[in-house]
């Protein structure tokens, strides 16, 4: 008997289409005053007070996809 495993081949049938770029996800979102994923106050321009935020905000956008 062999060990070895067959082959996995992944249909194109069912692909999701791709998701925008982390850039173009966050120039679509409009500067609201206030961090997008936790809602900590801010300057009228930023839209995550930092990075986390923004990589979470990213992480549940592709998830809810």
């Amino acid at each position: 008997m062999d060990s070895e495993q067959p082959e996995v081949v992944e249909s194109g049938g069912g692909v999701a289409p791709p998701l925008p770029s982390l850039p173009q996800l966050i120039a679509a979102l409009p500067p609201k005053g206030a961090c997008w994923y936790c809602d900590k106050p801010l300057d009228a321009v930023r839209r995550f007070c930092c990075k986390s935020c923004c990589v979470a905000y990213a992480e549940e956008a592709q998830y809810n996809n």
